[in-house]
């Protein structure tokens, strides 16, 4: 699985012109799954987000968690994160698991993220066509691939 974490102070995901999802100040997450990613895949990256230290602190380190300010989160599965474009202009897809994979292990990211963080997460809507609007803090912006993690 792999993450794009961005600290935002708002995010929100509009679908046929109607707004599904909006936070304040916290965390927009685009979460790929893949082929062969797997539950403890799933509870390790929850664990990561709910824990990642990129909120600044009083002396203005970042060193404080989404969890210690009481900040939101938005997650929205996108598939274009498992692109592989090693060959030609177009991206392929073929590592992006099918909704079989990729709908439970997304669900169960955003349900151990809010286990994790006793906060609701909001959501995007598989497979829609979603605008995604953000305004990034900071910027900062993390990615996190769990095959990345040894």
């Amino acid at each position: 699985m792999r993450l794009v974490i961005q600290r935002v102070t708002e995010a929100s995901v509009t679908i046929d012109g109607k707004k599904v999802s909006e936070i304040g100040r916290g965390l927009l997450v685009l979460v790929g799954v893949e082929h062969g990613d797997t539950a403890d895949d799933m509870k390790w990256l929850a664990a990561k987000t709910a824990s990642l230290r990129i909120f600044n602190d009083e002396k203005g380190v970042m060193n404080r968690s989404v969890t210690d300010i009481g900040g939101n989160i938005l997650a929205v599965s996108q598939f274009t994160l498992t692109a592989s474009t090693k060959k030609g202009n177009r991206p392929s897809y073929i590592r992006a698991a099918g909704h079989d994979l990729a709908v439970p292990l997304y669900e169960a990211y955003c349900s151990e993220v809010e286990s994790i963080t006793d906060c609701p997460v909001a959501r995007g809507v598989f497979g829609a066509d979603m605008a995604v609007a953000l305004v990034n803090d900071g910027p900062v912006t993390i990615i996190i691939d769990s095959k990345l993690r040894e």
